[in-house]
Parts: structure tokens; sequence; C-alpha cells
């Protein structure tokens, strides 16, 4: 890995640079914050400082993401419906800002795929986002005058219905604003097709899942006036984005948000470099991902970039678009499936050390 060192960041404590850490989660293996320390353990053993920026577009760990850029506290926990009608503890935040009282919430924590047992264990077309929409009425009940809603890592393919009839029968939400922070931008009538394999679908039951979609969006037309189909992002979490969307919430991409939230780009303008990274690189990282909006920002800023991943998709170019060529590290090739799988902290601690450390040696000679 060559990395040119620019020199107008923070100096590390033996004149090298500041990296920043700026990965996403590994689903199901290490969460964001957890890559970023391990980032920041690699780079620190290698002489050069470290910011920890630990992201999400939205998808699985967006609100302690975005908690922890406002500072920890205001933490709650609600008992809702689970993805499969079983009682999940979900927990969610509520703080106070200048606009008022704001809640952080996220899907995955009452729909996920994760508390159905993952693919094998789920019920892909009977799962509901039904303790989202809980959640929702208990964020309003609670005093929020806005929710932001992280949507991703979702079992469910309803097309929002679950949720919208807890919100209905949960007396609704007022004039609450809500913001669906997307982690895709897949349209509604897709979002079966694209997503439910993922979630444990068989052909058939995609189909079944389709046909059910375009029902929904038909109804939400007729009773309410908003195309869903039309709207980019509604297929976010099997259609619960456009669920939302028919009943006034505001889709925008799930990136945006947390950038905005953590000071993103101030923070990569006083880095020399940043590390990046996800549970598996492939052609979709560009479709609004963490990873591609990162290498996105750093390229028009002119810094150099790595990702780290727990795997790589042979076809993980297409869609790479103008954006430069990244250094990657494909940590099974590196170190093995099992281990890349068991210990990817590690792994990324073990690399970025070593590559940090290689382009010293390069840098001094």
């Amino acid at each position: 890995m060559m990395l040119s060192v620019r020199r107008d960041g923070e100096a590390g404590p033996d004149g090298t640079g500041t990296v920043l850490a700026a990965p996403d989660a590994f689903k199901g293996t290490a969460g964001a914050g957890q890559i970023a320390d391990a980032v920041a353990r690699g780079a620190a053993e290698a002489g050069w400082a470290c910011d920890r920026c630990p992201l999400s577009d939205g998808g699985e760990g967006f609100a302690t993401v975005v908690a922890g850029a406002a500072g920890e506290g205001g933490w709650r926990e609600t008992t809702v419906s689970g993805p499969l009608g079983g009682p999940v503890v979900a927990r969610w935040r509520l703080v106070e800002t200048t606009a008022g009282p704001e809640a952080v919430v996220e899907s995955a924590a009452a729909s996920g795929l994760v508390l159905a047992g993952g693919a094998a264990g789920n019920d892909p077309v009977a799962a509901s986002t039904r303790g989202t929409g809980e959640l929702l009425v208990a964020a309003a009940r609670a005093g929020a005058r806005r929710i932001l809603l992280g949507i991703g890592g979702s079992a469910t393919t309803d097309g929002g219905r679950g949720a919208l009839e807890a919100v209905e029968d949960g007396g609704g939400l007022g004039d609450v604003e809500v913001v669906v922070a997307c982690d895709v931008d897949t349209g509604f009538l897709d979002a079966a097709r694209v997503f439910a394999p993922q979630k444990g679908a068989d052909a058939n039951q995609v189909a079944a899942l389709s046909a059910r979609l375009v029902e929904l969006a038909a109804r939400y037309r007729r009773d309410t006036g908003i195309d869903v189909a039309a709207l980019a992002g509604a297929g976010a979490a099997g259609g619960l984005a456009g669920g939302l969307a028919s009943i006034g919430a505001r889709l925008v991409p799930g990136f945006e948000v947390v950038a905005a939230a953590v000071g993103l780009r101030a923070r990569l303008e006083r880095a020399d470099m940043v590390v990046t990274g996800e549970g598996r690189l492939d052609a979709t990282s560009w479709s609004g991902k963490v990873v591609g909006r990162v290498l996105a920002l750093a390229a028009a800023l002119g810094r150099d970039a790595v990702v780290m991943a727990g795997s790589v998709d042979p076809g993980w170019r297409a869609g790479l678009g103008s954006t430069p060529v990244p250094a990657v590290v494909d940590l099974s090739r590196r170190f093995g499936a099992a281990r890349a799988l068991a210990d990817p902290a590690g792994a990324v601690t073990e690399a970025i050390r070593a590559d940090l450390l290689a382009r010293r040696v390069t840098d001094a000679g």
C-alpha cells in the first residue's frame, strides 16, 4: 500500500500524520466504534495520531453513532413487537436540542434481521415492522418533536404496513417531524427483488412479496395521495421508508445525516488520510453507502484513503465511477476468512500498524 503523507494535519507523537478512522459497522461481527478503536490502536502503535469518527449510513449502529456525536446520555428502553411478533426490548435515545426534544431511533432495534435469527430463522413473508411503529409512538408520547429514524438491517419486506398499523393504533404521531435516514436509494417496488433474498426469501416468496408491494403502493397512493413508487429510497428496509413517507415522513440519505452530525468534512480536512471500511466491499458500496461517500469526499479534499474490508467481492470496482481507486485491504485474504470473521478488530489493528510503519520507512527513504 503506497500512501503519500500530507503535513497539514495534527502531527502524531513522532512527527507522522493524523489518521481519520471513519468506518461503517462490519455487519454481524463488529460495530463501527469497535473498528474505529481498532484503527486507533494500530495508528498509535505506528506512531500516528488518530481521530475516531465511526459512521453509519442509516443502517446498523445509526443511533449509537449519532448519539456518540452529541454525547452519551438520554438512552431509553421500550418493549415492542419483534419482527416475528415476540416481544423485544429496543433501545433508543431522547435528548433536548435547541429545536426541542429529539429522538434517535433505529428500526433494527425492533425489526432487525438479527432479532429474527438471521436469514435462516426468519419468516420473510410474515416479518413485520410493527415494532418500529411502536417505537415511533413511544418517542412521540415521550415528547419528541423530531424523530430521526435510521433504517437498515431489517428482517422485513412489508412495505411499512406493520409500522403504519402500530402508529394508527397508537393514536398517530401528531405534528412530530419524522426524518427517515435511508441507507439505500432502492425504489419501493424493487425492494423485494433486491433485498428479500438476503432475508431468507426464496423465488416464490420474492414474487409474492413483490406483488404485495405493488398492492401497497396503490393503496398508499389512493389513501394519502403519495406515490411511494416514485420516491428514491422508498424501498429501504423492505419498503418501510415508503410506508412512512406516505404519512408525511421525510426521506433523506442516511450518510448525510450522520456526516453532518459528526462534522465529517471538517475533520477530514484536518487529517492526513482516512481509513474507512465495511464487512464486505462490493459493487453496492458506491450506492450511498459509507465507504463510497467517504472515498468521494476524500478525493474531493485531496486526502489519501484506505478501505478495510472483511472480504472483497471480485466485482467491487463496478459503480466506482470517477472516484479514484483506493488502497484496499481484504482481511480475509490477508489473515484468512476464519480470523476476519472471529477477530475483525484485531486484524484491522495489525494491518493498520504494519502498513503505517511501512509508510514511514518509505517516507524516510
